[in-house]
């Protein structure tokens, strides 16, 4: 074949991911002819994939929720094995969803001219440690957001890379446009609600804020409560569940504009209290699941904290309230005492963007490319062996 043609089989079950799989596969595409086989989100079907299925489908979590869709996600994975060899892809890129990926990962390497490549680490240095077998067996390649998950791949002698986030370029949005857009008023005063971008989260957090909103409104009543929702199917199920009222906004796509204009944040632990951190709205970081979950996990963990910003920066900096301590009491007390990081947040936001800094998708994508000219070659020499 062409090495100017690839073949991409890409696996994406979530937008974060999607946006981050766009960016590097466009920066594939900068000199090469791309075909994409797989599912991934609208980012990346915006390149031309054409998905196997919903991408929606693989937005699970816990360790219940799995064994639950064991069956359907099982169907899934085999079909896109069949796809990805009946189309002889080059290049396998699996985009988070790390437990999803590896039995992927796993049958494309016995592939020798297809390369594993491994989008966002696993956090297989907060727990289950014992993955990183598998991942140095079946992966050729780790790309890691963070520059403290590449360390961890080194010293385990694991191919990694640091990519940086992307965040480490976030900016504010101006007040007046945010104001303009979604017609709100100068003389209130704005907190950003995130319940989560899964179903499954939306349905265990929402509830709790909205009892926190019932109780801070009391003695608040200049205050808005924003919530964004990252799709029209996550908007129409927080419409469903939040009761019409003036002092709550939804909106789509709205996470940045909305975080840009609030004093602070109750956000769902995952990668919105990183953005929200950079943007300078200090977040109340708060995770609840079911019981049996939280009690496999939590012996699992390695890290003290589990908020992403207090992880970069190595210390409890942001409120976490977690499982037990995860309620409309604590949270409204966490608000109190926030006000005293308004005056240091820009250092903050700054040391963070510094943190996420790293090689960029361009220097990846290029190495990516590599690593499979460089498998493209070794083959032709054992071809010649023989």
């Amino acid at each position: 074949m062409s090495t100017n043609h690839l073949r991409i089989g890409v696996v994406c079950g979530e937008h974060s991911g999607d946006r981050l799989g766009a960016n590097l596969i466009n920066e594939i595409k900068k000199n090469h002819n791309v075909t994409l086989y797989g599912v991934g989100g609208p980012e990346i079907e915006k390149l031309g994939l054409d998905s196997d299925f919903n991408f929606n489908d693989l937005q699970i979590m816990g360790l219940i929720e799995p064994i639950i869709k064991y069956k359907s996600l099982s169907r899934k994975r085999k079909s896109l094995i069949r796809l990805f060899k009946e189309k002889k892809i080059d290049i396998f890129i699996g985009i988070d969803s790390p437990d999803f990926n590896i039995s992927i990962h796993k049958e494309l390497k016995k592939i020798k001219t297809c390369k594993n490549i491994q989008l966002v680490s696993p956090s297989v240095w907060a727990w289950r440690q014992n993955r990183i077998k598998s991942i140095k067996k079946y992966i050729d390649l780790t790309v890691c957001l963070f520059k403290f998950e590449h360390d961890f791949y080194q010293k385990e002698h694991h191919k990694s890379l640091h990519l940086g986030h992307p965040f480490n370029s976030l900016e504010k949005i101006p007040f007046d446009d945010v104001a303009k857009k979604y017609e709100l008023g100068k003389n209130k005063k704005y907190i950003s609600i995130l319940p989560g971008s899964r179903e499954s989260e939306i349905e265990n957090m929402l509830p709790i804020f909205l009892d926190f909103i019932k109780k801070h409104s009391i003695n608040n009543k200049d205050f808005i409560y924003l919530i964004p929702a990252s799709d029209k199917r996550l908007y129409e199920k927080i419409c469903r569940i939040v009761p019409k009222q003036d002092n709550i906004l939804i909106k789509e796509n709205s996470m940045r504009e909305f975080l840009s204009i609030s004093d602070f944040s109750i956000v769902t632990s995952g990668t919105a209290t990183l953005e929200s951190a950079v943007l300078g709205c200090p977040p109340i970081i708060c995770y609840k699941t079911n019981p049996i979950n939280y009690f496999i996990i939590s012996r699992m963990l390695k890290i003290k904290n589990v908020g992403l910003p207090n992880i970069l920066l190595g210390s409890n900096y942001f409120t976490e309230l977690i499982q037990k301590d995860c309620h409309e009491v604590n949270i409204l007390n966490a608000t109190t005492t926030i006000q005293n990081m308004m005056l240091d947040n820009i250092s903050i936001s700054d040391k963070l963007r510094s943190i996420l800094t790293g090689d960029g998708f361009e220097s990846v994508a290029n190495k990516i490319l590599e690593l499979w000219r460089l498998s493209l070659l070794e083959q032709t020499r054992l071809e010649e062996a023989h």
